[in-house]
């Protein structure tokens, strides 16, 4: 719920900043902007929370601790991706590759009862999936709009 909320705020907040700057509304730009912000946020969740990250990785994947490192870096250098003409489209597609692939780890935390911020099984269970799987879709589409359709 938290990412949800970053990423409207830094929308609202940049459409509006860019808006006084440039005398321009720039959506697409402020679209881009909000992911980059929240993807920096829910990467900071890979470092902080790895014991619980590591908890929603299938058992058969090995290297637990390195794969959460990896994705919350990754997650880092594609929002930052977003931001450059150059790299933005190889950026927004890798994206979308990682919101779908990420999917199944949501849903193990979600069968699981995983609470990623204790590392326990007290989460909020399988109702966490009517928000989550919405979400990836919306971060999905709000990646292609703002970046690839543009």
């Amino acid at each position: 719920m938290k990412p949800l909320f970053i990423l409207l705020i830094v929308f609202t907040i940049t459409v509006f900043v860019i808006k006084f700057l440039t005398h321009h509304y720039n959506l697409p730009l402020a679209g881009r902007i909000a992911m980059c912000v929240m993807l920096i946020f829910t990467a900071i969740g890979h470092f902080a929370f790895t014991k619980g990250m590591e908890m929603m990785i299938p058992d058969f994947i090995p290297f637990k601790t390195e794969v959460v490192y990896l994705t919350g870096l990754m997650e880092i250098i594609l929002g930052i991706g977003l931001l450059f003409p150059s790299t933005r489209v190889y950026s927004a597609w890798i994206l979308i590759i990682f919101f779908m692939l990420i999917l199944p780890a949501n849903i193990k935390a979600a069968i699981e009862n995983i609470d990623i911020q204790k590392a326990s099984f007290d989460g909020p269970g399988l109702s966490y999936l009517w928000f989550r799987i919405p979400m990836q879709i919306l971060l999905i589409i709000w990646v292609y709009i703002s970046t690839i359709r543009i």
